[in-house]
């Protein structure tokens, strides 16, 4: 029929399909011939000036995608610290624990052997040679490893670090140890309770009280353990600029090294200054036990 919708504009009614208003001859709706009123020109806007003005907001998928791909590196970034958390921390527990298998092996003198080696010294005379001693000590162990660093073998660097912290703690752990002897303070007990109160000492960098045991651990317990991978943890945070190539490492590694180990035993020597007692007031003390397998403490000057 003529001015009829031809079939293929026809709309299939669904349900509630919009029935709008009919409008225009033969009744046929706006959306299929056009608004009879003022609609959209063809030609260029007369006030337009510029391009056009891209999309407000990005399109669904690709907002998705964004979100799916921040979701994502969020996740790995977690997984990659909990993952090196770990690892930081299995490694403090190794150090610790080789810290305290080497502590009984430490060789230490007692006061007649320093006195005999130092004749005519004072106590803090004498305690200033071992701190001298000590500080040059760890200072050559610093220079040591920072010098080793200058060819960097990325595998090799967790060794060396690991090497300079044994050894520097092996070298301080023998000073804390005489300084008790100097001052006239030796912790009670066999070579086992006082390699335990020195490695007490050590860790908690202060002078062990013999006078109230209940202060320092006489074992080598789970806090002992904490408080050590404490230390060495703030060890492994000093050290880290020893490792510079190029030999600017070995200059900062025996510097501080060497600041390091005096600003210990000052503090030891503060608390044993308290305890002290005087050698001619000491009681008769038997030789200190040496241990079976002496450990070969690097860097440390000879004595005389």
């Amino acid at each position: 029929m003529s001015g009829s919708t031809p079939p293929r504009k026809r709309r299939f009614p669904l349900g509630k399909a919009d029935q709008g208003p009919l409008d225009g001859p033969h009744g046929a709706r706006d959306d299929e011939r056009g608004s009879p009123g003022a609609g959209a020109s063809l030609g260029p806007a007369a006030d337009q000036d510029g391009p056009l003005a891209p999309a407000q907001h990005p399109a669904p998928v690709a907002r998705r995608r964004a979100m799916v791909i921040r979701d994502k590196a969020r996740d790995l970034a977690r997984e990659g610290a909990r993952r090196g958390g770990s690892r930081a921390r299995v490694g403090l527990a190794y150090l610790a624990d080789r810290v305290i298998d080497i502590a009984p092996r430490i060789p230490v003198r007692d006061l007649a052997t320093l006195r005999r080696q130092f004749p005519g010294l004072g106590p803090e005379e004498l305690a200033d040679k071992l701190v001298k001693g000590a500080a040059a000590g760890t200072s050559t162990v610093g220079a040591g490893i920072g010098a080793a660093a200058m060819l960097p073998v990325p595998p090799a660097m967790p060794t060396e670090l690991a090497a300079e912290i044994t050894g520097v703690a092996a070298i301080e752990l023998k000073l804390i140890a005489e300084l008790h002897e100097v001052y006239g303070v030796r912790p009670p007990g066999n070579l086992k309770a006082r390699t335990a109160a020195y490695l007490s000492s050590w860790s908690g960098e202060r002078g062990i009280d013999v006078t109230k045991p209940s202060t320092y651990d006489t074992a080598l317990g789970g806090r002992m353990k904490r408080e050590l991978r404490q230390r060495i943890m703030k060890r492994m945070v000093r050290n880290l600029p020893n490792l510079t190539p190029f030999l600017v490492g070995a200059a900062v590694g025996a510097v501080v090294n060497r600041r390091e180990t005096r600003k210990l035993a000052d503090r030891v020597r503060a608390d044993l200054r308290k305890l002290r007692v005087p050698w001619d007031e000491l009681p008769e003390l038997p030789p200190l036990e040496q241990p079976e397998r002496p450990l070969e403490l690097p860097g440390l000057p000879e004595e005389p």
